[in-house]
């Protein structure tokens, strides 16, 4: 073949080649573009939604875990799930404390009743692929996604060994649950029958599920009452717990999750244990998976805090100005706000006769204002007809404060399903 033979040649290859990559890169980008529009349109027909979570606080020492203490030790914490689902995260919080906190290992598994788990269900969680790791003071930490066959109302046990906790440690001191800790690193599959007994939660803060974009969640914001203080330890009967099962059993809001984010002690504005509602809010509240609506249910430690009237007209109109701020920013994020009517408290610690105004005050605007998306009146139904400023006495649990069992029951039972279709 000639010189000028073999350069023609050589230049139609390359023309031709040239022409055969743009070609097939063309084809496999339009491929990888069908495929990436495909994996989003499947991945738009699922959420994260939340299916338990607890407000985190401040542990005091009157409150933290009993000897030997959390640190190279074993915990087995027991929660109840409100909706299920096959694939879950978990979330733990280091909020709150003065240490880094180490994992060893975090197991999970079906819980069959106090320290028991089914041992064939359990499996272990990762946290960027690796089963050890630190939370930083301060921080927040989320684990791997896991399959896992979350059933509805399930009761859950999260097994944790711990390395090096530190004295001071964040949590929800009033889980109204009882948990587990055994001496040293037990394997996560272990016997906790001779574990000592402490009614706290500690680092475990929520669980997520993969569920359809149809499913949402329920958060509640609230104080000792939504906390459930009265209700049965680990019997998980709570006026929200009451509230979710009758959510699973409705054909219409089955798949309606249920987060309490109540803390005793809390205050709406200022003071009182944790972080008031207005300073939690955006965390609490706002940063919970696909929450479509939220009840606030608190403002009674506020009002049980003034010392005399010129405090309990302010106070009632903080709170007013308050749950208008918290309703404004759910709003932004087309969140539907419920407002519940607060307690009658005569007769109890809190009983003041310039502390019953601010109440009715509140109360009265609550119902009145048209600022709440639906009013729940809690006080319709609790408050004793002989002494409307009172609670039923088959409903509270002595002290005239807080509902008993009964009275929680009554509480879920009253509020309106159809709120959250």
């Amino acid at each position: 073949m000639s010189h000028l033979l073999m350069k023609k040649f050589n230049f139609m290859y390359r023309k031709f080649s040239s022409f055969s990559f743009v070609l097939m890169l063309t084809l496999g980008v339009l491929l990888f573009s069908s495929n990436l529009f495909a994996s989003k349109k499947a991945d738009a027909s699922t959420v994260w939604v939340g299916t338990w979570s607890t407000a985190p606080y401040f542990v005091d020492a009157n409150n933290r875990a009993p000897e030997p203490s959390l640190s190279n030790n074993s915990f087995r914490q027991i929660v109840r799930v409100s909706i299920g689902g096959n694939v879950l995260r978990f979330r733990f919080t280091n909020l709150f404390s003065k240490n880094d906190v180490t994992f060893k290992s975090v197991g999970i598994a079906v819980s069959t009743g106090g320290n028991s788990i089914d041992v064939a269900s359990a499996k272990v969680l990762k946290f960027a692929a690796k089963e050890e790791v630190t939370i930083k003071s301060n921080e927040e930490l989320i684990s791997d996604p896991i399959k896992f066959p979350l059933k509805p109302g399930m009761k859950v046990a999260i097994t944790i060994c711990f390395g090096d906790a530190g004295p001071e440690i964040g949590g929800h001191a009033a889980s109204r649950t009882t948990s587990y800790l055994m001496e040293g690193e037990q394997p996560l599959t272990a016997d906790f029958s001779k574990a000592i007994t402490t009614d706290h939660w500690f680092v475990t803060s929520g669980i997520d599920v993969m569920a359809p974009k149809t499913t949402a969640a329920i958060a509640i914001l609230g104080n000792s009452i939504a906390d459930g203080r009265g209700s049965g330890i680990s019997k998980f009967n709570r006026w929200s717990d009451v509230l979710s099962e009758r959510l699973l059993k409705n054909p219409a809001t089955k798949n309606r999750a249920v987060l309490n984010l109540g803390i005793g002690g809390n205050c709406v504005v200022r003071g009182g244990q944790g972080e008031p509602a207005v300073v939690r809010f955006d965390r609490d509240i706002l940063l919970q998976q696909n929450v479509k609506w939220l009840i606030i249910s608190e403002g009674v430690n506020d009002i049980g805090g003034v010392r005399n009237s010129d405090q309990a007209t302010q106070i009632a109109k903080d709170l007013i100005e308050a749950y208008k701020k918290m309703i404004d920013k759910a709003h932004a994020k087309g969140i539907k706000v419920y407002g519940a009517t607060i307690l009658p408290f005569a007769k109890s610690s809190y009983d003041k006769d310039f502390r019953q105004p601010a109440r009715d005050t509140v109360n009265n605007w609550i119902r009145t204002s048209g600022n709440f998306d639906a009013v729940i009146d809690f006080e319709k139904v609790m408050s004793d007809p002989q002494n409307t400023k009172a609670l039923l006495p088959s409903l509270h649990s002595g002290d005239f404060l807080h509902p008993n069992e009964a009275g929680y029951k009554v509480m879920g039972e009253f509020v309106d399903l159809k709120l959250f279709k």
